[in-house]
């Protein structure tokens, strides 16, 4: 599998940040993609500070990949502290350049994250 996806990667798969069920989140953000069988769950804690939306936690459950294991968990590090409305631009690609690149052919995980990322302030803003 090391042939298949860099360093940075592996080390996402083998050792994910930010696992686990958030059972107070004030957002879960669910998706995804039945071709592959990959499945996120993310979970958010927002903070208000000085009048802005931030993401003071996330974490994450994935049942799929290596590059979907990496790619949430990259996810929930890249969003961390981040305001809202920067989170929400997260983009598919971003994910995938940061952790230095996926094969053509995983690139549908990396869509993964993003989405679940915006499924979940978009959850935690219908309730607000």
């Amino acid at each position: 599998m090391s042939d298949l996806y860099n360093e940075k990667v592996m080390d996402h798969f083998t050792n994910p940040r930010n696992v686990g069920v958030m059972k107070d989140a004030d957002g879960v953000g669910e998706v995804g993609n039945p071709t592959c069988g990959d499945i996120m769950k993310l979970f958010i804690k927002v903070d208000k500070k000085n009048g802005e939306e931030v993401l003071s936690d996330i974490t994450f459950q994935t049942l799929g990949c290596g590059a979907a294991i990496a790619t949430s968990s990259y996810v929930t590090e890249m969003a961390k502290g981040m305001k809202l409305a920067d989170a929400e631009k997260i983009t598919n690609d971003a994910v995938a350049k940061e952790l230095g690149g996926l094969p053509p052919i995983k690139m549908h995980c990396s869509n993964l994250a993003a989405s679940a990322l915006r499924e979940a302030i978009k959850d935690y803003r219908s309730k607000s």
